[in-house]
């Protein structure tokens, strides 16, 4: 049976460590179990987080094994070789399906029954193989795919537009890469039309703005990684909103990496679209209307994908 207050984590790298300590401060669980190949660093992680229990809420966290997930409401898959300097997402699939098809191997044995959340990158690949591998309902197997690249969407938009984010309803689609889009046809600032807000706020220029943005969400991940060596904040944060909208059931729309089966004439992969996303997972992929311009954009972007799953398929 579930345990719908307990979530697990494999990977105890800057992301995992992050996660982690995110959700300590999130109250969403009071259970936790740190799983890693390096058994010592997911125990210095849990006694870390442990001695900070006295200000946060109650909560038991602790170094596990495997089988201490099968009954967890909420898995979340990190372990992988990290993005460096001058790699893509793409770069990366080699090392990290591997590691992939040994970390859903030993969960198979285990029998898990909760929701798995692929965060390792390439997270569309990854979660189109975790689905495969697992055998699991894909409902139940899901990526944390662009609800941190829509996040910094938002943030730029607001910061161009000097409103608060939460008032920027926009979304990327798409890979979790270099690939992915912006969806501006339905990008809105409380209602308003973003072109209309724009001009409203005497800007001009739009499309080239637009052009910029989306360019400079695409390098966030590459700027960070060159300035500081890794990103994990923002990711952590992103990762406790999923959990947040399944152990809430909120129903939130959120753009996760779900696999598609027809979904914008789309299947055999997975790519970021929006989902609602409640206590079953992903429970509905919504076909949003695009324009001609962005169905090219995102067909692109599967064909991208599509090629790096045939590669990994052939070997």
């Amino acid at each position: 049976m579930v345990n719908i207050k307990k979530v697990g984590i494999i990977g105890l790298g800057n992301v995992g460590a992050s996660i982690a300590f995110h959700l300590v401060q999130k109250d969403l669980f009071s259970e936790m179990v740190l799983v890693d190949i390096n058994k010592a660093k997911a125990e210095g992680e849990a006694m870390d987080l442990s001695h900070g229990l006295p200000y946060s809420s109650p909560m038991e966290i602790y170094s596990g094994e495997y089988k201490d997930l099968k009954d967890a409401a909420m898995i979340i898959i990190t372990s992988g070789a990290a993005q460096k300097e001058g790699e893509t997402r793409l770069d990366l699939i080699n090392k990290n399906s591997k590691i992939l098809k040994s970390v859903i191997d030993n969960l198979n044995e285990v029998g898990i029954e909760g929701i798995l959340l692929i965060v390792s990158n390439p997270v569309d690949v990854l979660t189109h193989f975790a689905i495969k591998y697992s055998g699991l309902p894909k409902e139940r197997v899901f990526g944390s795919g662009t609800v941190l690249d829509t996040a910094r969407l938002k943030y730029l938009l607001a910061k161009k537009l000097n409103v608060d984010s939460r008032n920027v309803h926009t979304v990327i689609i798409g890979e979790h890469g270099d690939s992915e889009l912006a969806v501006n046809s339905i990008s809105n600032v409380s209602g308003i039309p973003l072109k209309e807000f724009y001009e409203m706020k005497g800007f001009d220029r739009f499309e080239d703005t637009m052009n910029q943005i989306d360019e400079d969400v695409r390098m966030s991940a590459y700027e960070i990684i060159k300035k500081k060596g890794a990103t994990y904040y923002g990711i952590a944060m992103a990762v406790g909103k999923i959990c947040q909208a399944v152990i809430n059931d909120e129903k939130s729309m959120l753009p996760v990496s779900a696999e598609l089966d027809g979904e914008y004439y789309l299947n055999d992969l997975a790519l970021s679209v929006p989902c609602i996303v409640g206590k079953g997972g992903v429970e509905e992929i919504l076909e949003m209307p695009l324009s001609v311009s962005e169905r090219k954009q995102l067909q692109k972007s599967a064909n991208e994908i599509k090629k790096v799953i045939k590669t990994i398929e052939q070997n």
